[in-house]
């Protein structure tokens, strides 16, 4: 940790080549205390730091040049809440010494709590600014040029049949450390439920373990009662799996081909005979989903890399919806994506669970967890740490993020309010 904290200004702590160690300690050891940065060693090594830690000794390698600006680029995205509101006190703290900090975000209740000025971008252009005594739902408008639902209005789910059963998952990562760990999991026919939990707990790893890219070491997958463990991806897809991944640009589209081409990727078989795709069959498959999706384009014949990002997301949605599905997987759904296109999104899944399907979503973002949710699986060093209700408070999950379990976040939650 000590190392990193001062990275960027090594001319102040070494002689030439030589790096003062007495220095590096006396210039870390400044900003623990400053930061709050949780650490029973200035030397242990920063990767077994939690991110929030982490964050903050990024912040302290800047601070020992003196910098007066600072910019934030989405620095949450792999906190918990906990350790977002730390980070807040942090900033808060720093534009009190006098710094400059330019915090970029699209978590609009992380903007009006901390922002002094808020300044609006859309497709690359300032369109406004706001006060920080504005309302989400001002600010979602000045984003995206219209009023936005920003919470999901959805019936109480009709919950039926076991869909997906996951039991003793266990999945090794590239590096072949264990990345998740005897995982136990059941989604229901007409029910969504949300991972949630700090990016790199084991999460992608289960999604492409579902997929079938990845191959387990231990445990067992059924999807409608039929075992697909070890079932390829084409496979998999094929018993009903319908799979929106991390990463749209990499693992979702080829961006070169057109709009009407992605929408059948995964669907091939139905659309060609012989080797020979219909493509007249693919260009009415395409018209029919441009109108049904709302996908802002000229052409379905456009290149998919033309789309914006929510209208990329349109388009992987729009074709795993295209075709009867016993499980819905969609991991991230809406990152990268803006507020208009998250209310779309969001409105076709719950539109797909009310249709019978099982919905199972791999989400960071908390405000998706509790909009989406109809229970949400806390995932921690790739296991389940509890399924609570979407009623739970923040504060429980975020603890429960950190792999504390329900019963003892909720007691520690109550003694913090008592306090």
């Amino acid at each position: 940790m000590a190392d990193n904290s001062v990275l960027p200004s090594y001319d102040l702590v070494s002689t030439g080549p030589v790096v003062r160690n007495g220095a590096v300690s006396r210039a870390t050891r400044r900003y623990v205390d400053q930061l709050r940065i949780k650490t029973p060693s200035i030397h242990q090594a920063a990767r077994n730091l939690s991110g929030g830690n982490q964050q903050k000794v990024v912040v302290a390698k800047w601070l020992e040049r003196d910098t007066d600006i600072l910019i934030f680029d989405e620095p949450t995205a792999v906190l918990t809440p906990q350790e977002i509101g730390e980070l807040m006190d942090v900033m808060r703290a720093l534009r009190d010494e006098g710094r400059a900090i330019v915090f970029i975000t699209h978590k609009l209740r992380e903007v009006l709590e901390v922002a002094d000025d808020i300044t609006v971008i859309r497709r690359g252009e300032v369109v406004g600014r706001a006060e920080p005594t504005s309302t989400e739902a001002e600010l979602a408008a000045m984003m995206v040029g219209r009023s936005v639902e920003l919470k999901v209005t959805k019936q109480a789910p009709r919950i039926g049949e076991e869909r997906l059963v996951i039991s003793g998952l266990t999945v090794a990562s590239a590096s072949g450390a264990v990345a998740v760990d005897h995982l136990d999991l059941t989604v229901r026919g007409g029910e969504i439920i949300v991972i949630a939990g700090v990016q790199g707990n084991g999460q992608s790893e289960l999604a492409e373990a579902l997929l079938g890219t990845m191959t387990p070491v231990g445990g067992t997958i059924t999807l409608d009662g039929a075992d697909v463990t070890r079932l390829s991806p084409a496979k998999t897809l094929g018993a009903g799996l319908g799979y929106v991944p991390e990463d749209r640009n990499k693992d979702g589209l080829i961006g070169d081909f057109s709009i009407a081409q992605n929408l059948v990727l995964d669907n091939l078989d139905h659309f060609s005979v012989g080797g020979n795709l219909k493509l007249g069959k693919i260009n009415q498959h395409a018209a029919k989903l441009v109108e049904e999706f709302d996908i802002r384009t000229d052409s379905y014949a456009q290149p998919a890399r033309s789309l914006s990002g929510g209208n990329q997301q349109k388009v992987v949605l729009a074709r795993e919806l295209s075709r009867p599905l016993s499980l819905l997987l969609a991991n991230q759904p809406t990152r990268g994506v803006d507020v208009g296109a998250i209310e779309f999104l969001h409105n076709r899944i719950v539109a797909e669970r009310d249709r019978g399907t099982a919905v199972l979503i791999i989400s960071t973002e908390l405000d998706e967890v509790e909009s989406l949710a109809d229970r949400i699986a806390v995932m921690y060093r790739g296991r389940i740490v509890g399924v609570v209700g979407p009623d739970t408070p923040r504060d429980v999950l975020g603890l429960m993020m950190a792999g504390i379990d329900h019963d003892d976040a909720a007691a520690i939650t109550e003694q913090e309010d008592q306090a």
